[in-house]
């Protein structure tokens, strides 16, 4: 199926930081609220291959999150990170952590900015800010297009049923 839209990630070389932005065609509230109610995130968020159990998921300023995620060869991983900010439906502040490498501590700032637009379309917007521009390239390289692209048009699916 071709999708009007389509996902973008800009990493100019030599940054910590990178940028996914997407279009979706429905209002700014609904797209809002796809990100941050775990009914919602854990249907499009994720390869079908993959299993989502959310764990937590506080999303309010200060709140916390953590999801567990399990291949079906059995290969299992997390995220945890905190909410730092979160005003509806414009923005989410928060820190993320793949619990899947060997040591801890690569922890990323995200910053999620959603843009109402003409005709009750959504511009998302994630900046999101590494340890080094190593840990950035490496973020990049592990196939984080392929995945975005699924999930994203899993997102269109969803909010295509309103």
């Amino acid at each position: 199926m071709t999708r009007k839209n389509t996902t973008e990630i800009k990493a100019e070389p030599g940054k910590q930081e990178f940028f996914i932005i997407r279009e979706f065609e429905a209002p700014r509230e609904m797209v809002f609220n796809a990100f941050t109610d775990p009914a919602l995130l854990a249907q499009w968020l994720l390869p079908k291959e993959l299993n989502m159990v959310i764990d937590v998921l506080d999303c309010r300023t200060g709140g916390s999150y953590h999801h567990t995620h399990t291949h079906a060869n059995g290969m299992q991983f997390g995220f945890n990170g905190v909410y730092h900010e979160v005003t509806a439906p414009e923005r989410i502040v928060k820190t993320s952590e793949f619990e899947g490498l060997p040591e801890r501590g690569h922890v990323v700032l995200e910053f999620a900015s959603f843009e109402g637009l003409p005709g009750d379309r959504t511009k998302v917007t994630i900046q999101t800010i590494c340890r080094s521009v190593a840990a950035r390239d490496g973020m990049v390289k592990a196939g984080m297009q392929p995945a975005l692209t699924v999930a994203h048009s899993q997102l269109d699916d969803l909010l295509a049923k309103g």
